[in-house]
C-alpha cells in the first residue's frame, strides 16, 4: 500500500540530498520531511517540500534545489520519473503498471512489518453494568472500540481486547434490592426467573422500577437508600446470600450482553471483574502504594470526613462539581467500601504489570474461537495466554468519564510511573440519542418536546432503546428491500442477508461521526442504499462482486486470473495523458492510501476519517464503473487493467469495511 512506498520516495530523496550537499540522513530537514499528495494528476503522484526546508541553509531557491535533486535521483524502482515544479517541489510519478501489479499480487498485506516489537495494547471497552440488557448507547462504545482494536490489529500490533464487568457496583446492588425488596425473591426464585423469561429485558424494567422505588421514599432520613448502601457492602466482602444473588445476576447479564454484541460481530480476550480485583487485594495493594506517597489521605473533617481523598489537580476541575469536590475526590468511602475510582486505579496498575501480583484465570465462554477468558480469584484455574502487561491502555469511556480518566494518570504519575501514565489513553465519545422519527417509530409517542433535534433516552428511567430491539427493527425492515430486490431469495437468504445490512448500518453510523460530536441515530438515514451508510458501502462491494462472477462466467476470469495475465496486457491503459487512465490509476492510488488513513485514525484517535475515506471510494468506484465500464470494454488490455483496479478496489474497500466490524452479503 501507500505507505511502504512514501518511506521508498522518503529513503531515496534523503540518499539524493546526503550525495548532493553533504547532509546527514539525521537532518531535521530530512528526517521530518513530510510528503503531499499533489492537487491534479497531472503534478504527479506524490510531492516532496524538500527543497523550501533546504532553501535557506543552502542560500538557493527551493526550484534549483529541486531540479538538482531531480537531475541527481536515478532509477527507482517503482518510480517512471521524478520533475521539479517551477514552485519547487519535487513530484514524483509512480509507475503505473509496476505498483498496480504489485498491490494486486499481495491481496491481505497489512501495516508495517516487525509493529509488535512496540509492545502490547490493551484497548478496553463496553464495559456495561451487568444490571440489564445493552441500549444504544453503548453500541457506540462497542463499536469505537472494537474498530480501534481492529485498526491496531491491522498494523500488526499485539491487542488485547478487555470488557470490565463492575459486578460489585451500584447498578447491580440495585437490581438485586430489587428482587429482595419489591418481589421478595429469593436466589432460586430468581434462578428460575432467568431461565424463563429474557433475563436482561425484565431486569431492564426492574432497575427502572428501583429508581422510582428509591425516589419516592416518603422517609425523609431515605432508609430506602440505607438497604442499597447494605447491599453494596454485603456485595463487596461476599459470603453471604446478597452477594451470592449478585453473583448469578451479574454473570447472566454480561452473557446475554455477550450474545448482543455477537450479533455485532464484536468479541473479547477477557473479560476483567471487579470483585475479582477486591478478592485479590489489588486495591489493598494499589491502596498502600497511594498512603505511602501522600497521595491519598484520610480527611478528618468536613463532608468528607472519614473517607480517603485524592487531592486535584487544577487541570483536572469539572464545572459541575462542587468546591470540595474540586479540591478532593473520595477514594475510600467513611464505611470503608472502595468507590470505583479506587478500583479503576488498581485495575490500571495491573494492566500495566506494575503490581506483584496477577489474577486467576478461567474460560467463560468456550464457544467463541478464541474462547473468551474471564479473571477469577479461584486458584483452581487452567493454563491459560498472558494477559496484561501492556505498554499502552486504551480505555475507551464517553466523554462524561474525562474527569476519573485524568485522575488514573494523576495516581500513575503520583506514584512514580510517568511513562506509564503518559500511555494511559481515554479514547472518549459523546453520547448517542434518537432523531424524533426513529423515537416515534420505536413506540416513545409521549415523549416529551424539549426544543432539542434529538430525543435523549435514559436506562436509568427505563426510557431508552435495547441494543437487540434496534438490530430487530433494522433487520425487519432491511428484510422488505432485501425481499423486494430479490424476489428469488429463500426466506433464510433474506434473514441472513437483512442481518449482515443491519449489523453495518448500525457500526457504520457509529463510526462515521467524530466521536466528539453527539449523534442521533436514524433509523432511515442509517439504512439507506443511497446515502452515507454502511449498506452503500455494502453495495458498492457486491456490484464489483457481480461484476467478477460476470466476467468468470463469460472469460473464465476471476482476480488471481487477472493477476496472471497482467505481465502480458499492454499499459497503455495506464499511462499518464488520458482522463480515462488518469481516472483507472486514481482508483487505483485511492485504494491503496487504506494504510495511510489507518495510520491516521490511529494517531488522531479519531476513526471518522476511515468511514469517510470508505465512502469516497465507493463513490469514486461508481463513477469509474459508470464512464468506464469492463464487460462492454473490447480491448483486451484495457479489459484487463480496468478489471484490475476494480479488483484492487474490491480488496481495499473490503478491508475498509472488515476493519468497521461490517461484511459482505452475497447478494442485496
Amino acid at each position: 500500500m501507500i505507505l511502504p512506498v512514501h518511506e521508498l520516495v522518503r529513503s531515496r530523496i534523503a540518499d539524493t540530498v546526503g550525495r548532493v550537499y553533504g547532509l546527514p540522513a539525521g537532518d531535521p530537514a530530512i528526517a521530518e520531511m513530510a510528503l503531499e499528495m499533489p492537487p491534479r494528476r497531472a503534478l504527479g503522484d506524490i510531492a516532496a517540500p524538500v527543497a523550501f526546508a533546504l532553501a535557506r541553509r543552502l542560500r538557493k531557491a527551493p526550484r534549483a534545489i529541486a531540479q538538482e535533486l531531480a537531475g541527481a535521483m536515478g532509477p527507482v524502482d517503482g518510480v517512471a520519473r521524478v520533475e521539479a515544479a517551477p514552485n519547487g517541489y519535487l513530484n514524483v510519478f509512480l509507475d503505473r503498471a509496476y505498483w498496480v501489479q504489485r498491490w494486486l499480487g499481495a491481496q491481505g498485506a497489512q501495516g508495517a512489518e516487525g509493529s509488535e516489537a512496540s509492545g502490547k495494547t490493551i484497548v478496553e471497552h463496553t464495559a456495561i453494568n451487568p444490571n440489564k440488557a445493552a441500549h444504544i448507547g453503548h453500541l457506540r462504545n462497542a463499536a469505537l472500540g472494537d474498530a480501534f482494536g481492529r485498526l491496531l490489529r491491522f498494523q500488526r500490533r499485539q491487542v488485547e481486547i478487555q470488557n470490565y464487568i463492575d459486578d460489585t457496583g451500584v447498578q447491580v446492588a440495585d437490581v438485586v434490592v430489587g428482587f429482595r425488596e419489591l418481589e421478595q425473591k429469593t436466589l432460586a426464585e430468581v434462578r428460575a426467573i432467568a431461565s424463563q423469561t429474557r433475563f436482561d429485558y425484565y431486569c431492564w424494567d426492574l432497575y427502572a422500577r428501583v429508581t422510582e422505588w428509591y425516589g419516592v421514599d416518603p422517609d425523609p432520613a431515605k432508609p430506602r437508600l440505607k438497604i442499597r448502601t447494605a447491599a453494596l457492602h454485603d456485595i463487596e466482602h461476599g459470603g453471604n446470600d446478597t452477594a451470592d444473588m449478585a453473583a448469578f445476576v451479574a454473570d447472566r447479564i454480561v452473557r446475554a450482553h455477550l450474545k448482543t454484541m455477537g450479533r455485532m460481530n464484536i468479541r473479547y480476550d477477557l473479560l476483567t471483574w471487579e470483585g475479582d480485583i477486591l478478592r485479590m487485594q489489588f486495591w489493598a495493594y494499589a491502596f498502600a502504594f497511594l498512603k505511602n506517597t501522600g497521595e491519598v489521605f484520610l480527611q478528618t473533617e468536613g463532608k468528607l470526613a472519614g473517607c480517603w481523598v485524592m487531592k486535584i489537580d487544577d487541570e483536572n476541575t469539572d464545572a459541575e462539581k462542587t468546591d470540595e469536590e474540586q479540591k478532593e475526590k473520595v477514594i475510600v468511602r467513611s464505611d470503608g467500601t472502595v468507590t470505583y475510582v479506587g478500583k479503576d486505579i488498581a485495575l490500571q496498575m495491573w494492566k500495566f504489570g506494575l503490581l506483584d501480583r496477577d489474577f486467576y484465570y478461567r474460560v467463560f465462554d468456550a464457544s467463541s474461537t478464541p474462547p473468551i477468558w474471564s479473571t477469577s480469584s479461584d486458584p483452581a484455574a487452567a493454563a491459560h495466554p498472558a494477559f496484561g502487561r501492556a505498554t499502552m491502555v486504551c480505555n475507551v469511556i464517553d466523554t462524561r468519564q474525562a474527569y476519573l480518566q485524568k485522575l488514573l494518570k494523576q495516581a500513575l504519575a503520583a506514584l512514580g510511573f510517568g511513562q506509564q501514565a503518559s500511555r494511559s489513553i481515554h479514547y472518549s465519545y459523546e453520547m448517542v440519542a434518537l432523531t424524533h422519527n426513529t423515537a416515534r417509530e420505536l413506540g416513545y409517542e409521549s415523549i416529551e418536546d424539549t426544543g432539542k433535534p434529538f430525543v435523549e433516552v435514559s436506562g436509568r428511567k427505563g426510557l431508552g432503546v435495547k441494543a437487540d430491539d434496534l438490530l430487530d427493527r433494522l433487520t425487519d425492515k432491511a428484510s422488505g428491500e432485501v425481499a423486494r430486490r430479490n424476489a428469488e431469495f429463500s426466506a433464510d437468504d433474506v434473514r441472513r442477508t437483512a442481518e449482515t445490512i443491519a449489523v453495518a448500518a448500525v457500526r457504520y453510523f457509529m463510526v462515521k461521526f467524530s466521536r466528539g460530536k453527539v449523534i442521533a441515530f436514524d433509523i432511515d438515514e442509517a439504512l439507506s442504499f443511497e446515502g452515507e451508510s454502511g449498506p452503500y458501502l455494502q453495495y458498492a462491494v457486491v456490484r464489483a462482486n457481480n461484476i467478477f462472477a460476470k466476467l468468470k462466467d463469460r472469460e473464465g476470469l476471476d482476480a488471481a486470473g487477472v493477476v496472471a495475465a497482467l505481465p502480458s496486457a499492454a499499459p497503455g491503459a495506464l499511462e499518464d495523458g488520458s482522463d480515462e487512465s488518469d481516472e483507472l490509476w486514481g482508483l487505483v492510488l485511492e485504494a491503496a492510501r487504506l494504510d495511510e488513513v489507518v495510520d491516521q485514525a490511529v494517531r488522531t484517535l479519531e476513526l471518522s476519517v476511515v468511514a469517510k475515506y470508505a465512502f469516497a471510494l465507493a463513490q469514486r468506484f461508481n463513477g469509474f464503473y459508470h464512464a468506464y465500464p469492463i464487460l462492454k470494454e473490447e480491448r483486451t488490455g484495457v479489459r484487463l487493467w480496468r478489471a484490475a483496479a476494480v479488483a484492487y478496489y474490491r480488496q481495499q474497500l473490503t478491508t475498509a469495511l472488515d476493519l468497521m466490524g461490517c461484511a459482505i452479503p452475497d447478494r442485496m
